[in-house]
């Protein structure tokens, strides 16, 4: 306990999946929340059930002025910024020939420009802190090849690129912040159980011949063990790094995400 005592944390996507996983769990360690989403319903009800170390802000990643006055406020409040997590993000299934440009511009605003204005903002809150941790949350369909949510793919993997330059920038500058991201495989999140079914509507997102069975779906706690060893001090030595939490999935022959 108290791995995060004295910390100030921004979790985006923070009313299910993952980013609750991680509000509650860095509540636990002596962090002060404050919960960002669309989903104000289960928003206000993990930040009441957590407590009194909790917030939540309704807030919409793609609107730049939004990051602006929210980091504003929550330096303005509580006097720093330690640590941001950007976890908000959506998928459509679609292949190149099927995804539609709508789809794509939707999947790629929520995830990378939230991403992208969530470092913006806090690099210099976190600089006039001392220092600080991003993690930014990608996936395993960065690094292979996952041609059933193209759109996905390429924000995850614009956003591991982004990770590699926020890094590079701030060690340049000696800045004292560190950002890394980390690449699950299948979890079991609503986000996950929601993809399935319209997967499975599709003839288009089936292969032709035979695929590999699905994999197994890790849980919410298998990824924010590793966001919260990344938000703390036991991984200052850490920086630019592209975590996989998989079982291994990446680097199996025939594996899917």
């Amino acid at each position: 306990m108290g791995r995060l005592q004295g910390k100030v944390a921004i979790i985006t996507g923070a009313a299910k999946g993952l980013g609750e996983a991680d509000a509650r769990m860095f509540a636990r360690e002596g962090a002060v929340v404050i919960m960002t989403d669309m989903d104000a319903d289960n928003g206000k009800r993990v930040a009441a059930e957590i407590g009194d170390a909790a917030e939540f802000h309704v807030q919409d990643v793609r609107d730049e002025q939004g990051w602006e006055d929210l980091i504003a406020d929550v330096v303005s409040r509580h006097g720093q910024l330690d640590i941001l997590v950007n976890n908000a993000g959506v998928v459509e299934p679609g292949t190149i020939e099927t995804q539609t440009a709508e789809e794509y511009r939707f999947v790629m605003a929520v995830s990378a420009d939230g991403a992208f204005y969530g470092c913006k903002y806090a690099v210099p809150a976190m600089k006039a802190s001392g220092g600080g941790s991003i993690i930014n949350m990608c996936s395993i369909a960065s690094i292979v090849g996952e041609p059933i949510v193209v759109a996905y793919a390429m924000a995850k993997g614009a956003i591991e690129s982004l990770t590699r330059s926020v890094a590079v920038h701030s060690a340049n500058n000696q800045y004292n912040i560190r950002c890394n991201s980390v690449h699950p495989a299948g979890i079991l999140t609503p986000m996950v159980e929601g993809i399935g079914p319209k997967i499975m509507g599709r003839d288009d997102l089936r292969p032709a011949g035979d695929g590999p069975a699905p994999s197994a779906l890790g849980e919410p706690n298998d990824i924010a063990n590793t966001v919260l060893f990344l938000a703390s001090e036991e991984s200052k030595f850490i920086n630019g790094a592209a975590i996989r939490v998989d079982n291994a999935k990446s680097v199996m022959e025939g594996a899917v995400a």
